[in-house]
């Protein structure tokens, strides 16, 4: 049988199985009904899954009060799961990260506006040598208006790119470091650790994603620091180009949460942003993480 990747019409294999797939914007994301996420898959579902996660970069599924083993479940069938070195987990369940506030940061009269300020958009865990694959993300609590997540579709933003600059970026690679992001709210101690266990990482700055053969823009402002072999002066300059293609409209799509919301991407291929527009109310998501793939041109 065809991978269902390959099968032009996704949707009519999708009727098949009784599932809806509405593409949610003409670049980027899809939400999914009629697929029960609260108990294992099928051999056809499993591939439609995979598929439209792999076409639409991002899919989102409505109602779905799944266990935390379905969680856990679910994100196995993507690969192997990973923690994380600073964002805590549930009690008892080491692999499902407990998102409070934004990126693991809860909201106040203090944190407030740093973090509205601040440029969120991001691609998980990049500091890793290999980073993620794949993130899925539950609703549980929400607040009555806000926090919504944005994302950007990294090969849309790589494909508008002028001719010139793509071939000023082929070949070259950049730094990743987990205290650029992680580093101001933690201890001194801390700091020094996740510096000696998580030295800066170097990735290409377009790699191509190994499933889709897409080329993807894979600089983040969350954690790229500088593009080497280039000047210092070369490398804001060409950062903040790059990271402001992320913020194109056109490649984004925004998702409203709703109680047991998930959403599932592709962190190779997207940039996602928490928006943190909704304090003094609280947010709280639960995440699981795909270990990843080494990045490759």
């Amino acid at each position: 049988m065809a991978s269902l990747a390959q099968i032009p019409d996704i949707f009519d294999a999708a009727r098949s199985l009784g599932i809806a797939i509405s593409p949610a914007t003409p670049a980027i994301g899809a939400e999914i009904s009629g697929l029960d996420l609260d108990r294992p898959l099928s051999s056809i579902e499993g591939d439609l899954l995979r598929a439209a996660w792999l076409r639409f970069k991002v899919i989102f599924f409505r109602d779905q009060d799944i266990s935390h083993e379905s969680h856990v479940r679910l994100g196995r069938f993507f690969g192997e799961l990973e923690g994380h070195p600073v964002i805590p987990h549930i009690p008892g369940y080491p692999e499902i990260l407990r998102i409070e506030g934004v990126e693991g940061v809860r909201l106040t009269a203090e944190t407030l506006g740093p973090f509205q300020a601040y440029n969120k958009w991001h691609t998980d865990v990049t500091f890793r040598e290999r980073p993620s694959i794949a993130s899925i993300l539950r609703a549980c609590l929400l607040p009555p208006l806000g926090g919504d997540t944005m994302w950007a579709d990294a090969a849309a933003a790589y494909a508008g790119l002028p001719q010139a600059v793509k071939d000023r970026i082929e070949g070259l690679d950049a730094e990743h470091d987990i205290v650029r992001s992680f580093g101001g709210r933690v201890t001194e101690e801390k700091r020094a650790e996740l510096a000696r266990d998580f030295p800066p990482a170097r990735h290409p700055v377009v790699r191509t994603h190994p499933d889709t053969g897409e080329k993807i823009l894979y600089v983040n402002y969350t954690f790229t620091t500088r593009i080497l072999g280039v000047s210092e002066e070369e490398s804001d300059s060409l950062l903040r180009l790059l990271f402001d293609r992320i913020k194109v409209p056109e490649y984004q799509v925004r998702f409203r949460w709703t109680p047991n919301a998930i959403g599932i991407w592709d962190n190779r291929s997207t940039q996602h942003y928490a928006v943190g527009d909704y304090w003094p109310a609280e947010r709280l998501l639960e995440r699981v993480t795909v270990a990843g793939d080494v990045a490759r041109r």
